[in-house]
């Protein structure tokens, strides 16, 4: 880098290889080299600065610094050490080792990082200077090992961390589609050309709209990476911040007259709310409001804009794949519709869609004319293109076996409930901004489960049949549920999840069903929470009591708060950001402990005035000195946890639970006490000794007024 022309090396997702070269080649590169997942490059350092800035595609930009014998740990760390660090950065720089790769000397790719960094750290020390610290996450200074048997190859990452991320989209949903791999979709059906000619681009299944966004940079001649906050090359000694500067003013100047110019058409659907509005906020994040579009719409109502002629222009989307058991299945009827819209309202167009599935593919109707092959992340993909001038659409009866699905009558009544439910929910779930809700209750006693939407996700828990209804039965019902839902939601079948709910006691309730550790961010109110779908029989967020999480939530400002068998913090995450003076939360799984204090981080209360205290609430009660002007206490039903010196039953034992606490609310202070027995009755004596106000009517969200059995509720206060 301290010549005129060098050596660089950019990496890419595995199929776009030949793109990459492309683009570098219009980007200045004297000469390129493709090699798997990456090309090597040469030209000047403005060439390096340029691929950093405007690559579309690139995942990383690497200056090769050495290659050297790496046979085991002591020489890989002389060698390292060999290298004169001081012209690179200062010991000031916070640094990281990417390490891959092994052999019979290094084992690990940890242990292979470490030796690396004490090589580097101990050149410092020995040059009498300061001890470089390092950053895993955020680092000023990047270095990247590629172990090849017993050769090393050292690099500099010049981009810092990956290209892919332009800073637009803080949050996406599962599986996204890389900013970088969405770009080489576009480029692969030519978007650049159509958008040349005045077509426009439409997103079916837009999700956080990356489809569209990259799309809409290319039409604008936006550069990738000009919303990015830092590069690594910024941190080195060899910098030229005159040089790089100047390069950006050229990116803005562009990126200004793009935004003023005529661009095309672009629009994006999806079925959910919370989806568009993740979308929505993506788009507003990069300043392209006026361009980019986005509005709720399934698959089944899409439609051709009409409020101008858009005779041409490319139909771009990224289905769900079905790859988890059972999924495939009703998908099909997905991408049946996609085509069947496609032929319909899309004549003369071009389309592209990114499946890991051709069965799926052909399931759309259509033909395609061109297929490539693509790798979303490990996964092998493959894009189809579509001239959809004459593509006649094949018949269903004509159409692969795995298209012809068709709703039985009971899956249709199922359906038919779930859109009527939806609809009669749909202006309340759009006025209220609510995100997580509860669609279906078994509403039907033969479809005995609970459809619950948490953002762009459902979550279905199947109630454990009666012993009156055999197990084929009960399955047959559940394989209707799976088979209507998608059509009935439009909603990919991989986002749906499904669980058998059956009376748990003690730690049941809390046992794994699975060990994937997905995290979801939904939103409720102004509180972000964390739920997941998958692991657990419960996601983290009870739904019914939304309405008294909200209500705690304005009523906290300025009083300290106790959260009595907390969960995983809801109501705290609430009353902390309602403007409580402090909170105190107190349960006895460190589970849901840990789950609390992610979920307060991720709102950014992590100061000293939030507490969380593991311990049994009862004994904790007994020895608690504080008092607390608002409080919630909500127990299970039944609980025999070994950590407990006795098991708990709410109708039995809560007297005794509800005089504890109140013993520590303020004389004028307010506890909400709520369970989920069936048929709970509040002790008689308690209305003796204190005001009991049954609440439970106005707790109750207009999701759950069909079940109002699902809790209880009452606000009590000492008396005058």
């Amino acid at each position: 880098m301290t010549t005129d022309t060098d050596a660089w090396f950019a990496t890419c997702p595995k199929g776009v290889e030949s793109l990459l070269a492309a683009e570098l080649g219009s980007l200045g590169a004297d000469t390129t080299r493709e090699t798997v997942a990456g090309v090597h490059f040469t030209g000047p350092r403005a060439l390096a600065y340029r691929a950093c800035l405007w690559s579309r595609l690139a995942n990383r930009v690497l200056w090769p610094l050495a290659q050297f014998d790496a046979v085991d740990g002591d020489t890989l760390y002389r060698n390292m050490k060999d290298i004169d660090w001081g012209r690179l950065f200062t010991p000031d720089k916070t640094i990281a080792i990417d390490f891959s790769g092994e052999n019979r000397g290094i084992r690990n790719t940890q242990f292979g990082a470490q030796r690396s960094k004490d090589a580097i750290v101990d050149w410092f020390v020995s040059a009498a200077a300061a001890r470089p610290s390092v950053d895993r996450g955020n680092p000023d200074v990047r270095l990247n090992v590629r172990l090849v048997r017993d050769r090393a190859h050292l690099s500099v990452d010049l981009s810092g961390g990956s290209l892919h991320q332009r800073g637009y989209r803080l949050q996406a949903g599962a599986a996204p589609l890389k900013e970088n791999l969405a770009a080489a979709v576009l480029l692969r059906a030519d978007w650049p050309g159509v958008a040349a000619r005045g077509g426009a681009l439409i997103d079916p299944l837009c999700g956080s709209a990356t489809l569209l966004l990259e799309g809409a940079m290319m039409a604008a001649d936006i550069a990738p990476g000009l919303q990015r906050k830092r590069f690594g090359f910024e941190h080195l000694l060899i910098h030229d911040a005159a040089q790089w500067q100047a390069i950006v003013s050229d990116a803005r100047s562009r990126a200004e007259r793009g935004r003023a110019a005529q661009l095309p058409e672009i629009r994006g659907y999806d079925w959910d709310p919370a989806v568009i509005r993740r979308a929505q906020d993506n788009i507003a994040r990069i300043g392209l409001e006026k361009v980019v579009r986005v509005s709720c719409k399934p698959v089944s109502g899409l439609q051709k804009p009409d409020h101008r002629p858009l005779p041409f222009g490319l139909l771009v989307c990224n289905p769900p794949y079905g790859e988890r058991i059972g999924e495939k299945e009703s998908l099909v009827g997905l991408y049946r519709q996609l085509g069947e819209a496609m032929s319909r309202e899309f004549p003369g167009w071009h389309a592209a869609i990114l499946t890991s599935d051709l069965e799926l593919g052909k399931a759309t109707g259509l033909r395609s004319h061109k297929r490539y092959a693509l790798f979303n992340g490990k996964l092998a993909t493959s894009l189809l293109l579509f001239d959809l001038t004459d593509n006649t659409l094949r018949d269903a009866a004509k159409a692969p076996a795995a298209a012809r699905v068709e709703l039985s009558e009971g899956a249709t009544m199922f359906a038919n409930r779930i859109v009527k439910n939806r609809k009669r929910l749909a202006s309340w779930v759009k006025r209220e901004q609510v995100q997580c809700y509860r669609l279906y209750d078994a509403d039907m006693p033969e479809y005995s489960v609970a459809v619950d939407i948490y953002g762009e996700y459902v979550h279905v828990a199947e109630y454990q049949a009666p012993k009156s209804i055999s197990p084929e039965v009960a399955q047959h019902r559940l394989d209707e549920v799976r088979s209507a839902l998608p059509a009935a939601l439009g909603v990919a079948a991989d986002r749906i999840v499904y669980k058998q709910r059956s009376r748990q006691r003690g730690k049941e309730q809390y046992k794994r069903q699975d060990n994937r550790g997905e995290m979801l961010t939904v939103r409720e109110g102004e509180a972000r929470l964390l739920v997941n779908l998958n692991d657990y029989l419960d996601t983290g967020l009870f739904l019914d009591h939304r309405p008294l999480r909200l209500r705690i939530a304005r009523e906290a400002k300025g009083r300290d708060f106790l959260n009595l068998f907390c969960y995983t913090g809801a109501a705290t995450v609430h009353a902390a950001l309602g403007g409580a003076h402090s909170t105190t939360s107190v349960d006895l799984s460190n589970t849901y402990l840990g789950w609390l204090n992610d979920n307060l981080a991720l709102n950014d209360l992590q100061s000293g005035r939030h507490t969380v205290i593991r311990e049994d609430c009862q004994s904790w009660l007994g020895r608690a000195r504080t008092r607390y002007d608002l409080i919630l206490l909500d127990p299970p039903s039944f609980s025999n946890s070994k950590a407990m010196s006795d098991s708990f039953d709410v109708q039995r034992d809560h007297g005794e639970l509800v005089r504890r606490t109140m013993a520590v609310l303020r004389k004028q202070g307010l506890l909400y006490f709520s369970n989920n027995r069936r048929g709970f009755t509040l002790d008689p004596s308690l209305r003796d000794e204190f005001q009991c106000e049954d609440i439970t009517a106005s707790t109750l969200p207009p999701d759950f007024q069909r079940n109002r059995k699902i809790h209880c509720c009452w606000a009590i206060r000492h008396k005058a």
